[in-house]
């Protein structure tokens, strides 16, 4: 096999991808078809645009799970982290930074890397073998031809063009007082769903307050055509006010053991990854503006201190089902000439997108020189970034994901004062989980060289 790859998308993930193939020697060839054509959300001729917010949100590598993500990238010597940290604006405790001279430094840095070459131009239909080993990071506004080319490959039913995304809640935020275990009719097994009720009086105010809420305006190139059976839940309770409980709120085949009565109107949560550390809202994707989630949400008993690790929302978003059409190491399973990067596989923001980017690049150089890659360790952020990648667990229902705690796996009981094991919660877990990340990330990165 060649020592070369076609890198196809300048985005985040692409530049990512290609900087860390190039610094371990292999030649990269990275299309982008700016300045030619761009999606209608790019503005700029630059490779890694950051076209909505110029925040990498939290930079608290302790207490924040993107932080952490931050500093793992900063260790493994990420280009996308040095243009960030170069480019920074004051932002208080979050990781901003000045889009243009972002865009620019890495640019520059990839335009004078001689490994690399960049060809200024649109990519329609996925290489053939014979092209070598290719990587697709093409991102969320993926152009229509090469989307269809992809659909082609993978089942049209594999791609999706719009999240729809329900909020994920932190399992042990919600209180089991008021909530609790069952499926509808006791089918399947209990723990299934867990179950929030509603009295009348509650539901009624709930839906005022879903009508009422701010609610997020479409961009000019977001244009989605809703289907019936994912509705938003605030134009679910436009159609009327008790649409809901006859939708993802009908109380039917459930009983709540703490009153013996069935609830007017019930609120399920469905496990949402391997270790049932979250749980999705079931049918509650929403347009609200994300403060207005937090506070209508938290009216439902069984919510009111729930944390969420993810909000919901509805916009365009090019994304495939990885967990059933990528291997271990990124590659399409039915074509392992191609690999996919960043956002398109169903990691959610920038810097996730990155890492996804990095690993992209550290896998295919292994693999161009017949070695096996070593996969981050499932402590780290990395680990957890590739995990939700192949985490099927509710397969019909992936969503992408930014990094969250709630990805990590549980940590073990620690002793207490009194001789009883008790797991850690709060902010202690989240420096126990980050200090664990980076000593497993730094014997990783010392294995890899």
């Amino acid at each position: 096999m060649s020592e070369q790859v076609n890198v196809i998308g300048g985005g985040l993930a692409g530049a990512e991808a290609a900087w860390q193939l190039a610094t371990r020697g292999i030649n990269v060839k990275l299309y982008d078809m700016k300045p030619h054509k761009r999606s209608p959300a790019h503005k700029s001729d630059g490779l890694a645009e950051l076209v909505c917010s110029n925040s990498l949100r939290s930079d608290d590598a302790m207490y924040n799970a993107v932080g952490l993500l931050h500093q793992e990238m900063r260790q493994a010597k990420s280009l996308i982290m040095e243009s960030a940290d170069k480019n920074k604006v004051p932002a208080g405790g979050a990781l901003a930074v000045d889009r243009e001279g972002f865009s620019a430094y890495i640019t520059e840095k990839l335009q004078s890397h001689p490994l690399i070459e960049i060809i200024a131009k649109e990519i329609t239909e996925l290489p053939k073998s014979e092209e070598g080993l290719s990587i697709i990071a093409t991102g969320p506004l993926t152009s229509g031809t090469l989307a269809a080319s992809i659909s082609e490959a993978i089942g049209g039913e594999k791609l999706s063009f719009y999240d729809a995304i329900a909020p994920v809640i932190y399992k042990e935020s919600i209180d089991f007082e008021k909530a609790w275990y069952q499926s509808r009719y006791d089918k399947g097994d209990k723990f299934d769903y867990i179950n929030c009720p509603l009295d009348k009086e509650q539901y009624y105010a709930f839906v005022e307050e879903l009508l009422a809420g701010e609610k997020v305006e479409f961009h000019d190139f977001e244009t989605p055509t809703y289907f019936d059976g994912c509705l938003p839940v605030e134009v679910m309770a436009e159609r009327g006010k008790d649409t809901l409980m006859y939708g993802p709120m009908k109380p039917v085949g459930l009983t709540n053991p703490h009153t013996g009565e069935r609830p007017y109107a019930v609120v399920q949560l469905r496990q949402d990854n391997k270790e049932d550390t979250l749980r999705n809202m079931v049918g509650f994707q929403t347009k609200l503006k994300h403060g207005e989630q937090m506070r209508i949400f938290r009216t439902i008993p069984g919510l009111e201190n729930a944390v969420f690790a993810r909000l919901g929302g509805i916009h365009k978003n090019t994304f495939i089902k990885s967990p059933i059409l990528l291997d271990d190491f990124l590659r399409l399973k039915k074509m392992p000439h191609i690999m996919f990067a960043g956002q398109i596989t169903g990691c959610e923001g920038y810097v996730e997108s990155a890492s996804i980017g990095w690993l992209a690049g550290y896998f295919a150089a292994e693999i161009i020189r017949g070695n096996t890659p070593h996969m981050p360790p499932r402590e780290t952020a990395f680990g957890c970034q590739l995990a939700h990648l192949q985490d099927d667990t509710d397969i019909e229902h992936y969503q992408p994901m930014n990094i969250n705690f709630g990805l990590f796996p549980e940590l073990p009981k620690v002793e207490t004062s009194k001789g009883k094991l008790r797991y850690l919660k709060g902010t202690e877990k989240k420096a126990a989980l980050s200090a664990r990340a980076l000593k497993a990330l730094e014997g990783w990165l010392d294995e890899i060289g």
